[in-house]
């Protein structure tokens, strides 16, 4: 999204020129909280390099439920689009360069270029699509097939997320992960 983003205001660069400095670079540390839950989101993040997650608490304990790696971009979308609260955190994983950019701004660009929304529709829907499959698998599938699942549709997830985070993801303790991985 962000370089299809960057590729069009570039097709016009006095646009590009006017709109270079909207989209600022930022490195963080991993453990970094980009949103913290019940804060409004003024910031859109596109990570260039590294790992982000979104949780939230439920009765003190940190559950995950998405994590972003190179050339996703996320924002608590709903916070971000309409000013309420966001109802969860996101946090770097790993040392993340991202691109933000600000709500005032984003709402710049996409009033200048308005068939850049096609292109952020589908992302949207993309993350509609996800939340729906984590839904379902929750219902429908044992902890050891949702693992399964996500070892075969997500193996970034496997390879680079903490397993203290999976479990969470996955609704269960970092020891039943430990068994089902133990099993394989």
């Amino acid at each position: 999204m962000f370089d299809q983003l960057i590729n069009r205001l570039k097709q016009d660069s006095g646009k590009w020129d006017q709109c270079r400095e909207l989209f600022r670079e930022r490195h963080v540390s991993a453990k970094t909280i980009l949103l913290a839950e019940g804060e409004v989101s003024h910031q859109l993040f596109f990570v260039r390099k590294g790992c982000l997650r979104l949780w939230f608490n439920h009765h003190g304990k940190d559950v995950s439920f998405q994590f972003f790696f190179e050339n996703q971009g996320v924002s608590s979308f709903d916070s971000f689009f309409n000013g309420h609260p966001s109802l969860f955190s996101l946090e770097s994983i790993e040392p993340s360069d991202l691109v933000v950019i600000q709500k005032k701004d984003f709402d710049r660009v996409f009033q200048e270029y308005p068939d850049l929304k096609d292109g952020f529709q589908r992302i949207l829907l993309k993350r509609l699509e996800n939340y729906a499959t984590l839904f379902l698998s929750r219902i429908k599938n044992s902890p050891a097939e949702r693992y399964a699942e996500l070892m075969e549709k997500y193996p970034e997830v496997i390879r680079r997320v903490p397993q203290h985070y999976i479990a969470s993801y996955l609704g269960i303790s970092p020891v039943s992960l430990s068994r089902i991985r133990n099993r394989r």
